[in-house]
């Protein structure tokens, strides 16, 4: 294994393990002021740290069995590396943070009683779970092609969730703003990485592969290979374009995570709100 790799799988176990410690500390918190909370207060943050948990776990796994799906790269010789697998929990995981963001926005818009933002909060689910049959369509074909539509997917999502954040700036309460602040700042800084960096890398595969006339598997050829086939590098060369969005995805998209668990102390307390 090059030093390069090395390092950087070092770096991503290390942020996994202080990934789960900030989840306990944010349980702990929610432990610690439950008796303080509303019952509308208690029940968004327990569904938050719910969803943050699979998402924690789901990156901690795949931070410790890093793995590349398309390629079928990966650093453990262990068939918990397989795609079939490793596919499984980032499905899992990737529904559960959309989920998180999806509560935020829907509360908030329910309050502000703004329609259009809770209908983009209705949205986000939905498009996300279509961008995760596109990354298995990839995955199981080894089409690039599938990628580059679940990324763009992904990239219109969280536009959606800037969008509603911004038209709840006016309708929504001062102590709302600095949070709709953040997810309209957070959700385009997240939109130009993926349109500049993100959804590139996988349209230029892609182009690559049809250049040179490569034969993609067919559905039950793309089962049978996710399953039982994985290749073990520690190639630098091979990592290289994976290394920047999994290194910002397994830390800075899990802090998010945890943050979001503590947003519910934000949100007015009335629970006749929740609908």
């Amino acid at each position: 294994m090059s030093p390069e790799v090395t390092r950087w799988w070092v770096f991503l176990r290390c942020v996994s393990v202080v990934n789960l410690a900030l989840w306990l500390a944010a349980l702990s918190a929610y432990r610690r002021e439950r008796g303080a909370k509303t019952a509308l207060t208690d029940l968004l943050t327990r569904r938050q740290l719910a969803l943050s948990l699979v998402f924690v776990l789901g990156c901690g796994f795949r931070s410790f069995l890093v793995r590349a799906d398309v390629q079928r790269i990966c650093l453990v010789d262990s068939w918990l590396s397989s795609v079939m697998v490793g596919r499984s929990v980032a499905t899992a995981a990737e529904l559960c943070f959309v989920a998180q963001w999806a509560v935020l926005l829907h509360q908030l818009a329910t309050q502000a009683q703004a329609r259009f933002a809770r209908f983009l909060s209705l949205l986000l689910v939905p498009g996300i779970a279509v961008a995760e049959v596109c990354s298995w369509t990839a995955v199981l074909t080894t089409d690039y092609l599938g990628n580059v539509c679940e990324e763009s997917i992904w990239a219109m999502s969280v536009l959606l969730l800037s969008i509603g954040a911004l038209t709840l700036l006016k309708k929504s309460s001062a102590r709302h703003r600095p949070l709709l602040i953040f997810c309209a700042c957070a959700g385009a800084a997240y939109f130009a990485f993926m349109a500049r960096v993100d959804v590139p890398m996988y349209f230029t595969r892609w182009r690559a592969d049809a250049a040179s006339g490569r034969v993609y598997l067919s559905f039950l050829e793309g089962v049978r290979d996710a399953s039982t086939r994985w290749r073990v590098t520690g190639d630098i060369a091979e990592w290289r374009t994976e290394i920047p969005w999994m290194s910002l995805y397994f830390s800075v998209a899990v802090w998010l995570s945890v943050a979001l668990t503590r947003s519910a102390r934000l949100v007015a307390a009335d629970a006749r709100a929740l609908r």
